[in-house]
């Protein structure tokens, strides 16, 4: 078994959505990394699923893999903003994979506090944050399940960074009126 994290931005495909419709397929990715990683996906993989693009961006709940090699079909319409001109039924250029819902979190894991835990510091997500499809290990994956689970410290209201004073400029000086040598006395006549 593998673990993902997958993300979608909620106004367009939220947690509550796939809760609502219980499977559906992972259509619209137009990442060859990301596709690559939905083709090395197998039935039983479970996911993380990621709300991204939002104001309070992080992991709302679980799915898991149901289908494999689906077809995605956005791409031959062409009303779609996932068209693609050059596929065919024939020849199809995007494929995905169907998701069924897991669970939704009781707190959403942000991504503030996914960097704050130690063991998710290497993952994925907080390195290579726009790829939508992506590798989870399995301890950051419990790790994810288990943050959801708890409620998350209060958030202490941020300093307001004051401006640094920058240092004045040293004043110099203003060169006053050029004194006048010292005369030397005059040698007295005899």
């Amino acid at each position: 078994m593998k673990y993902w994290l997958m993300k979608t931005e909620p106004d367009t495909f939220s947690i509550a959505d796939l809760e609502r419709v219980k499977v559906e397929p992972w259509s619209g990715v137009r990442s060859m990394f990301a596709r690559f990683h939905m083709r090395a996906m197998s039935v039983g993989d479970l996911v993380l699923f990621h709300h991204s693009s939002c104001n309070a961006p992080g992991v709302a709940g679980t799915a898991k893999v149901v289908r494999t090699g689906v077809v995605d079909e956005t791409q031959f319409d062409p009303a779609s903003p996932y068209f693609e001109p050059k596929a065919t039924r024939e020849n199809p250029i995007w494929d995905c994979v169907d998701v069924e819902y897991g669970s939704t979190f009781p707190y959403l894991v942000s991504m503030d506090r996914m960097r704050a835990d130690p063991a998710l510091a290497d993952m994925h997500v907080l390195r290579v944050g726009r790829l939508s499809v992506q590798p989870v290990r399995e301890h950051e994956y419990h790790r994810v399940v288990e943050l959801g689970q708890i409620e998350p410290p209060p958030v202490s209201p941020r300093k307001k960074a004051t401006p640094k004073k920058k240092p004045s400029p040293k004043t110099r000086k203003k060169p006053g009126p050029a004194k006048k040598p010292a005369k030397k006395p005059k040698a007295k006549k005899r």
